[in-house]
């Protein structure tokens, strides 16, 4: 998983605008072979108690769920890509797509659960995304 704190972020399904936040989080999801439910949620109560916002410091002691802020959740799948040998990607470790798309559904409501603000994009939909990387803050998650 890769968090990228953003003072904006949107995602566009065949040119129309689906999802749009403020002041968040940008989740890019990819689901491998080895996750589950229990993970799901170690992820979501992770993700909405990180401290990587602000304070009037300056210093990042600010949770999502203090700044009050937004989450967009969009599936990437290639961020199991193995690129080891050759030049062209094997996706082995990603997890099929209709088992990966329950787990995605079920760490969205988890996140919601716990009050989060959740946008999404489309599962396994080609999208584009837009953002303002705020810092830049990005931060690899693993469960």
């Amino acid at each position: 998983m890769v968090l990228q704190r953003v003072k904006f972020a949107s995602v566009r399904v065949s040119d129309k605008e689906i999802a749009q936040i403020k002041d968040g989080l940008l989740c890019l999801i990819g689901i491998g072979k080895n996750d589950n439910e229990l993970k799901c949620s170690e992820l979501a109560k992770k993700i909405v108690n990180l401290r990587i916002f602000e304070d009037d410091q300056g210093k990042m002691n600010l949770s999502l769920e203090q700044i009050q802020g937004e989450i967009l959740v969009v599936s990437q799948f290639t961020l199991y890509a193995d690129c080891t040998d050759g030049n062209r990607p094997s996706f082995a470790d990603a997890m099929e797509a209709k088992t990966a798309e329950k787990l995605y559904e079920r760490f969205v409501q988890e996140l919601r659960y716990l009050g989060c603000k959740t946008k999404t994009g489309v599962f396994g939909a080609k999208m584009d995304i837009k953002l303002d990387n705020y810092g830049p803050v990005t931060i690899i998650l693993e469960a």
